[in-house]
């Protein structure tokens, strides 16, 4: 049985692959894929090499001896080219930082706390903070990508008895979301300030600035900028705030809290935009090791069932699931 909870190798693998590259480094798609291909050659050599189970591996056994043995087979035996070799060099994966103490793989969320806390930051007595509060309601409600958010027009919206949003997601594709009826009615708000005199412009972008006289639509650096800020001012007041507020935070946050809420996994895939479900499932197990860690708490130390906490982690037996909710595959 292959345990994801015992070695830091695959949160972090997870984090490198799936944050920090994409987010803190912002490189190109091409690039993240070559890197995951190198890894995932590296993983399946030392798997090889020392005859044990792909979820056995750890950072003990990635040695330098074993690395340079990696990499001469990759020029020798397989026959890459050096640039090729070259790429494969793990030394940035020391750089990357964990973002949990514990080793097991977790999706960073905050509390619906400390989400209303942000929320209630924005002056929507002016202009811009009514946009503001507006964009981060509809950032959590709708789950979305910051940037599908940027992209809407006023023909994606669809206001009535259930009103909902078009977002266009990767690769063009398209999902509806419901709206909540709060944020419904901040719609309604913002579009009497915002666009009064646009309104039957289904072209017009949803959310702009006017810079110089002329509308531009909000860039994602302004926005992580809003957040960044707000999120400051929140944890003043609610503690659970964390010190780093970012728009991808409000979409696990959402994610996580309709699960908790009895939601599907299914559904939440789809509310996401996920291509595959295995992409989902980090939810679920995160939500799993936030339970085991509440019962763990409540639990003395000399109770006999404190031992057995750890015992039911989630396990993995197939090394291809194993390597998709790593973000290998």
């Amino acid at each position: 049985m292959m345990k994801t909870g015992e070695s830091s190798l695959f949160p972090l693998l997870y984090d490198y692959l799936k944050t920090y590259l994409p987010k803190q480094r912002n490189v190109s798609h091409n690039t993240i894929l070559s890197y995951r291909k190198a890894l995932e050659e590296l993983l399946d050599y030392v798997k090889e090499r020392e005859q044990i189970p792909l979820g056995s591996l750890s950072f003990e056994h990635l040695t330098a001896d074993v690395i340079f043995s990696f990499l001469e087979h990759l020029e020798l035996e397989k026959g890459c080219s050096i640039s090729t070799r070259n790429a494969a060099n793990l030394n940035k994966l020391k750089k990357v930082p964990f973002k949990k103490p514990d080793n097991t793989i977790m999706v960073d969320y905050m509390s619906m706390r400390a989400i209303t806390a942000i929320i209630e930051q924005p002056d929507i007595n002016t202009p811009k903070g009514l946009r503001d509060r507006f964009f981060i309601m509809l950032l959590y409600d709708t789950g979305a990508r910051v940037q599908e958010v940027l992209n809407l027009k006023l023909g994606d919206l669809q206001l009535g008895q259930l009103p909902k949003v078009t977002l266009f997601g990767k690769g063009r594709k398209t999902r509806v979301v419901p709206l909540m009826e709060k944020t419904a009615q901040h719609l309604k708000k913002y579009l009497s300030v915002f666009h009064k005199d646009t309104a039957q412009n289904v072209d017009a972008p949803l959310f702009y600035s006017v810079i110089h006289g002329n509308k531009q639509r909000l860039s994602d650096r302004r926005i992580r900028y809003v957040l960044q800020k707000y999120g400051e001012q929140a944890r003043r007041v609610c503690p659970e705030v964390p010190s780093n507020v970012y728009p991808h935070l409000l979409r696990h946050s959402r994610a996580m809290h309709l699960y908790q809420e009895g939601m599907d996994l299914t559904l939440v895939s789809q509310w996401l935009g996920h291509s595959q479900l295995e992409t989902t499932q980090i939810y679920a197990h995160a939500d799993t090791e936030h339970k085991r860690k509440a019962i763990e708490a409540a639990t003395p130390q000399d109770n006999p069932l404190y031992s057995k906490l750890n015992s039911a982690r989630y396990t993995v037996t197939d090394e291809e699931t194993l390597k998709k909710l790593t973000g290998l595959k």
